[in-house]
């Protein structure tokens, strides 16, 4: 079932946020070794997909070209910006702030960032949802601590998610029917190692260790398919 992994990650969302609201504060310790835990498993799950590669150089220069890209667009930045405005848009329009904002939040932390995009696209393209299952776990222990300090309303931002994810992963399916299965495959193992990176760089990101601006790489994996492209007509 290509939408098993974004259905899941939903769920995921919506017990953490009903967990949250249940018990509604948690031991600031207890917080971040969780959240430690959950870092070093997504270092390893990026590890392990970054090992797949089998034109490693490929994956350098898509990641070297896509980050220079990304940061002429200032996609990281932008992002940001848009999550502001909408806490601003939606903050004046009602009273129901804690509601509204808590939706805004957990919808930019949950939809926007590399894991979600990757993990859809290995949904619809290999039908692994490993990637997607463990956003699920991040997402539902983050929609838990969420819940605990903005309300309720994220428990409404697992909609978006799987409107999301489940859209790419969706179109992901159709790749297939307009591209030879040689490409498609080069392509399938290029863009998994590309992304494991991307995801190794979200894991340090949340044990602290780092602040990648993650989604600045994001265009690394158009550039994967551009140079799988230069690669099987030449």
């Amino acid at each position: 079932m290509v939408l098993y992994g974004s259905i899941v990650n939903g769920l995921t969302i919506i017990l953490g946020a009903l967990l949250g609201k249940w018990l509604n504060r948690i031991p600031e310790g207890i917080k971040g070794t969780v959240m430690q835990a959950i870092g070093l498993a997504v270092v390893v799950l990026g590890l392990q997909m970054g090992l797949k590669s089998e034109n490693f150089l490929t994956v350098i220069i898509s990641l070297v070209v896509g980050a220079a890209i990304g940061e002429m667009l200032m996609l990281d930045e932008r992002l940001n910006q848009l999550g502001m405005w909408l806490e601003k848009k939606i903050g004046k329009e009602t009273d129901e702030t804690s509601i509204s904002q808590g939706f805004v939040t957990a919808t930019l932390i949950f939809v926007i960032g590399a894991m979600g995009i990757i993990g859809a696209l290995d949904s619809g393209i290999r039908g692994n949802h490993e990637v997607l299952l463990t956003k699920a776990i991040i997402d539902g222990v983050t929609a838990l601590i969420l819940t605990t300090t903005l309300g309720i309303g994220v428990i409404f931002s697992a909609v978006p998610v799987i409107l999301y994810q489940g859209t790419i992963a969706l179109f992901a399916t159709q790749i297939d029917r307009f591209v030879p299965q040689g490409w498609m495959d080069a392509f399938i193992v290029e863009m998994t190692a590309a992304g494991g990176i991307m995801i190794m760089a979200i894991g340090l990101n949340l044990l602290g260790l780092t602040k990648v601006r993650v989604a600045n790489l994001l265009p690394s994996l158009l550039i994967v398919g551009v140079i799988i492209t230069i690669q099987y007509l030449f």
